[in-house]
């Protein structure tokens, strides 16, 4: 006989982001849909579901489910949300924030992992979700706005070309600090006056590079 229980890891999964302080329902019920296990290197599949970041193709690594959930969070997403994503490395942040949002445009620079996340996404069902090849330091001038923006790898400053695509009432989420070490986890929030910046938590992410790969 079958049981309905999901296996321990993921039980635990959730536990462990509920014994974080990740409260969010919706947040915590996407966490569970999407299925971790598909987004990490084959090799890696055994501790898909612990807290912590792993490696993935072209020197980066998806995040470790804490941060994920609770940049996710932040961000205070409702369905009508359209989403900026920089940086889609295997595309898990962007499915889980297509469980939460009405679009989401992801920006990656390395073709491979573009591509790879783009399958991923599509074999998911996240139609909601378009993977950009392209420079998220340096975007088009007719992408946005936004009304939230994440940024998962690490800027020494919030670029302001970033912030300019921010709709009032928008929310944006960035690490900021030294390329090599901790950064802050920092939220920005664009109201009718002006920006309010509010810092989080510390972290580490790979950091954010300008430009296309030449290669990868």
């Amino acid at each position: 006989m079958t049981s309905n229980q999901p296996p321990p890891e993921k039980m635990m999964f959730q536990l462990t982001l509920r014994r974080r302080g990740i409260s969010n329902q919706t947040v915590l019920r996407a966490m569970e849909e999407v299925p971790r296990d598909l987004f990490v290197e084959a090799s890696d599949r055994d501790a898909a579901y612990r807290d912590s970041a792993l490696p993935i193709a072209c020197g980066q690594t998806i995040s470790q489910p804490f941060v994920v959930a609770y940049m996710t969070e932040q961000l205070q997403l409702q369905k009508q949300h359209r989403v900026l994503e920089i940086g889609a490395g295997s595309g898990y942040q962007a499915a889980v924030l297509s469980r939460l949002s009405r679009e989401v445009l992801t920006v990656e620079r390395y073709r491979k992992l573009a591509d790879a996340a783009r399958a991923r996404l599509e074999k998911l069902g996240c139609h909601n979700v378009e993977v950009m090849l392209g420079d998220g330091l340096n975007l088009p001038p007719n992408i946005g706005p936004f009304d939230r923006i994440i940024v998962t790898a690490a800027v020494e400053q919030i670029p302001e070309n970033l912030v300019e695509r921010l709709e009032v009432g928008g929310i944006l989420i960035a690490p900021v600090g030294p390329h090599q070490g901790v950064q802050t986890l920092t939220r920005l929030s664009r109201t009718e006056a002006g920006i309010e910046r509010r810092e989080l938590v510390e972290v580490r992410f790979v950091p954010a590079l300008p430009g296309v790969a030449r290669e990868l």
